[in-house]
């Protein structure tokens, strides 16, 4: 049953309008499918989904909440800080991060946030 159902993510916005700007100009991700007013499905890589829905409860979350696979972390990192998103640093017990990576035993990753406060991530395993 769901074992073989696709996943998606879903991600609160306090206000959609801004944080598509955000998914669109600093992630880099095509135009959302439009639900409403105040829903949006964005598709990313393998037929993976997200759905960006408005609510007040945006960023009240201090965890990651979505996260990419990638290959190449640093270049990913490097992108992305070019058109404007600014990495989380970490120095917690197991986790501490160099110039926004951190090393981790099976492989590295980066974090940052959107425009709404919630936490996302860039994984590359090793």
């Amino acid at each position: 049953m769901l074992k073989d159902s696709e996943v998606a993510a879903v991600l609160p916005a306090k206000d959609i309008a801004r944080a598509r700007g955000f998914y669109r100009d600093v992630v880099g991700l095509d135009d959302p499918e439009v639900m409403d007013d105040e829903n949006v499905f964005y598709r990313c890589g393998k037929g993976t989904v997200f759905m960006l829905y408005q609510t007040d409860n945006a960023g009240t979350a201090k965890n990651t909440q979505l996260g990419w696979m990638t290959d190449n972390l640093e270049a990913e990192v490097d992108e992305l800080r070019g058109r404007g998103a600014t990495f989380e640093e970490y120095d917690f017990p197991g986790l501490k991060t160099e110039n926004g990576i951190a090393t981790l035993p099976t492989g590295k990753a980066a974090w940052f946030l959107d425009t709404e406060g919630n936490i996302l991530n860039i994984f590359q395993r090793t």
